[in-house]
């Protein structure tokens, strides 16, 4: 049954757009960052009438410029696509009446939120592949090739700071009668994040880290965020079990 579940969450995502969608912006972002990062500087040298001591204070684009457009971008469009295409999985069939009949069915309602984010995590990994690659190959032709290993830690650490968000919305969406209410939650979400994120020393334990540690993974320093990824996990867990805990207690 739970295969079965996880089919007809993968046929929603291709049938919605959603993964189309998700799996295009995470490309376009890996193709563009190399470039924009080569060519920004370029294209301010040109502005007609710039100082000379202006334009002698743009520096040229480095290795480490075309990563952290990378991240930049993607994390950005990321972030926001996924709580745009995740928040009203389970809101939005409760309130259209799908939810009731789906769980006449002999089925566990934390399987069905299980599939769900099984399935927004798998498109967030091809996505992160897709777009790595293309940043991969263009960083390769405009700059230097990057080091494989290090380059698919950055990914699998930008994986885990998305499923963060990934499934904060998906508890928002199991919590919330209606999809407005889910998107208030989910983005409520996000804002406290970004904030903790801001504040000394408890920044250091926040999920907004893990980006930054796979880029000096990739430039070769030596800092680390261990500390941020065990919280990361712990809210991970936490916001999945308390989705399934809700859903399973809910009157529908």
């Amino acid at each position: 049954m739970f295969r079965t579940l996880l089919a007809k969450e993968f046929r929603e995502q291709w049938r919605t757009w959603k993964a189309v969608i998700l799996l295009s912006i995470f490309l376009i972002s890996g193709l563009i960052s190399p470039v924009l990062a080569k060519y920004t500087p370029v294209l301010l040298r040109s502005i007609p009438g710039i100082p000379e001591a202006l334009m002698a204070a743009i520096p040229e684009p480095t290795i480490s410029d075309a990563i952290a457009q990378y991240i930049k971008n993607t994390s950005q469009f990321g972030i926001l696509l996924i709580i745009l295409l995740t928040m009203g999985v389970i809101a939005q069939e409760k309130e259209r009446g799908t939810a009731a009949m789906l769980f006449t069915k002999p089925v566990r309602r934390s399987a069905v939120v299980l599939a769900k984010w099984i399935t927004g995590v798998s498109v967030i990994l091809v996505g992160l592949a897709i777009g790595g690659f293309g940043c991969l190959a263009y960083t390769a032709m405009l700059f230097e090739g990057l080091p494989l290993g290090t380059f698919i830690a950055l990914n699998l650490l930008m994986a885990v700071y998305f499923t963060v968000y990934l499934s904060i919305t998906l508890l928002a969406s199991a919590v919330a009668r209606s999809q407005s209410m889910a998107a208030v939650g989910a983005f409520g979400g996000l804002v406290v994040l970004l904030v903790l994120d801001s504040l000394p020393r408890i920044g250091d334990y926040t999920p907004g880290k893990l980006p930054g540690w796979g880029a000096t993974l990739v430039l070769g320093g030596h800092t680390t965020a261990w500390a941020a990824l065990g919280v990361s996990a712990v809210i991970i867990v936490a916001a999945v079990a308390l989705a399934c805990w809700q859903l399973e207690r809910e009157e529908i």
